[in-house]
């Protein structure tokens, strides 16, 4: 809820994404957005509002995870990701390293799809690995657009939202503008100015909460990514490749998770 506030997401139109262990999109609304099927969260935000979201178990867990297996740091998981082809090759992975919420696959575990002798090196994994996670939270985001929630533009926060590779690949994978903010700790930003909001409304000021993020909250416009048509069509391919890969899969989970003792 402060992350909403942190990021200018207090009104219709602002959508928000966090990049991190886990990831987040939600929107705000002025009215409950129920999910019949329950894959999205009806909210309350604290901003007398609604706060539609979803949420994925696995971003930068899958990452990291990637990362240390080839010993790089961050600069260079990113520079091999660069260098890899956009696609990835055809390698698509399920990234389900924690069972997965959304969609709900608690059973889940980790797939990879299309290894060969061109996709089996450490940037193209890597690439996998990075377009993986997004297409899982472009799954719930999609669910989102159904239940009426539409992005115009994406602002992201997060670990994964300060690499440039990363947010090229969330523009192409959502098909829409994204864009980093000024002060990236958005919930600690949004915690201040609701204090200073609240502070106002007990003095008697009439006051609503965006004259103080207009103010203060702002897109870093030096990081934005606008998409690819190119990439965004390829993705979207790779998108019911994922899609499906995880339906046809679900049947199978339980019984390999009893195999590996859990």
């Amino acid at each position: 809820m402060m992350g909403a506030i942190g990021t200018g997401n207090v009104v219709p139109g602002v959508v928000t994404a966090s990049f991190g262990t886990s990831g987040t999109i939600y929107a705000f609304a002025s009215k409950p957005v129920v999910d019949p099927e329950g894959e999205i969260a009806a909210f309350c935000s604290s901003t007398d509002g609604w706060l539609p979201l979803l949420c994925t178990m696995n971003v930068t867990t899958v990452t990291e995870q990637v990362r240390a297996l080839f010993g790089q740091d961050h600069a260079a998981l990113n520079a091999a990701v660069a260098a890899a082809p956009a696609g990835a090759g055809g390698l698509v992975l399920l990234p389900y390293l924690e069972g997965e919420r959304t969609p709900n696959v608690p059973e889940g575990s980790g797939v990879l799809l299309g290894l060969n002798n061109k996709t089996f090196n450490a940037g193209t994994l890597a690439r996998a690995a990075m377009e993986g996670v997004t297409m899982g939270m472009n799954y719930g985001l999609r669910r989102l657009a159904v239940l009426g929630v539409k992005a115009r533009e994406i602002r992201v926060t997060g670990g994964g939202a300060k690499s440039p590779v990363w947010r090229q690949i969330m523009a192409d994978v959502f098909g829409v503008p994204v864009v980093g903010m000024v002060e990236d700790e958005g919930a600690a930003l949004g915690g201040a100015l609701q204090a200073a909001w609240c502070t106002s409304l007990l003095d008697g000021n009439k006051a609503k909460l965006s004259d103080y993020t207009d103010g203060v909250v702002a897109p870093d416009e030096s990081t934005r990514c606008t998409p690819d048509r190119a990439r965004v069509a390829r993705f979207r391919e790779l998108q019911a490749l994922q899609d499906q890969l995880s339906l046809a899969l679900r049947p199978v989970f339980p019984a390999q998770r009893r195999l590996a003792g859990k």
